[in-house]
């Protein structure tokens, strides 16, 4: 039994096998191939693609899904092992985990961090919890990663560019008057570095570079492919012959649980905003984010409304690289 938790548990083949079925079920989208099946759905944090594109995937694949929620009705739970249990949590997850494998065929999680200590949050326990105690196969739905994004992404810019080894990829921080997690950061910079391409992690300063397990997972996957992964928070040198530019906005590591200074520093840096000013300076590099999305503050109306942008063919393909995923850990 596998899980699929993070892409670097994956080798690039088997997440290109996977991303060339969400291609031919993209063409031909339903089949039986989850007849009988059925996938619970957790969702401890909001979602919008992610619960529709799970849940009619499902669907559209001959199956089912179950969508629980602590505003939905479930029991709040407990992760720790070993805890007295005389607080809110009814529920420890191994019971949880274990009656929902008798239940189901797959679980999907989404849990996001608590922002509050970033070395706790970086144990990703809610999802390993469920790793750990499942008898069926878990999917991280976002946590700390969000590895289903970055699949639609590759897929996306495959369908645009062909191959990708070579190709500069920028991920840049941008501005949002909130901290917001850094699951997708770390999937994009992880999964740009396996598919080949020579990734550039744009940032205002060093305070905003991703955690070291996923700076050096990208190294060792950039290596080898020959490429480098560069840290810049020079924006001109940054963007200068780029071939993507992916949009997204994080939190500073060192201020988890002490956001108002952090708040000071973020406010200086609004001009990191994607606007045709800094496109101008790319090799008419495509674009995309992960959305939802702040027009006009991460990413202006130009550039999102061009035709190098493919957000929404990012956002389509959630469906179909999922549906791929689901049919891959119950084969």
């Amino acid at each position: 039994m596998k899980h699929f938790l993070n892409s670097a548990d994956w080798s690039r083949p088997e997440l290109q096998a996977m991303i060339d079925d969400a291609r031919a079920m993209k063409a031909g989208p339903t089949s039986e191939a989850l007849k009988n099946k059925t996938i619970a759905l957790l969702f401890l944090n909001n979602s919008l693609r992610t619960r529709t594109s799970f849940d009619v995937g499902a669907r559209q694949l001959g199956g089912h899904a179950v969508v629980l929620s602590p505003s939905g009705g479930m029991w709040p739970l407990e992760f720790e092992d070993g805890v007295v249990m005389d607080g809110d949590a009814e529920e420890h997850v191994k019971e949880a985990a274990k009656v929902l494998s008798r239940y189901c065929d797959m679980i999907g999680i989404r849990a996001f961090p608590k922002f509050q200590d970033w070395q706790e949050d970086r144990k990703d326990k809610i999802l390993n919890a469920f790793a750990k105690y499942a008898d069926v196969p878990v999917v991280n739905m976002e946590t700390i990663t969000h590895p289903c994004q970055e699949m639609a992404h590759v897929m996306a810019l495959q369908e645009r560019l062909g191959t990708l080894d070579g190709k500069k990829f920028v991920l840049t921080w941008t501005y949002h008057p909130k901290p917001l997690n850094t699951a997708v950061a770390n999937s994009a910079l992880m999964i740009a570095a396996k598919f080949g391409m020579a990734p550039t992690l744009l940032c205002p300063t060093e305070d905003y570079i991703l955690d070291e397990r996923y700076i050096e997972q990208a190294t060792k996957d950039a290596g080898a492919h020959g490429a480098a992964l560069t840290i810049s928070h020079d924006i001109n040198e940054a963007y200068e012959g780029a071939d993507v530019i992916y949009v997204k906005s994080w939190g500073a590591l060192p201020f988890f649980g002490n956001w108002k200074p952090e708040k000071k520093i973020r406010d200086r840096f609004k001009h990191f905003i994607v606007d045709e000013e800094k496109m101008a300076l790319t090799n008419n590099a495509l674009v995309s984010h992960c959305l939802p999305m702040r027009r006009n503050v991460k990413m202006t109306d130009a550039v999102f409304d061009s035709q190098n942008c493919i957000a929404y063919e990012e956002a389509e393909n959630r469906l179909h690289v999922q549906k791929a995923i689901m049919k891959a850990l119950v084969a």
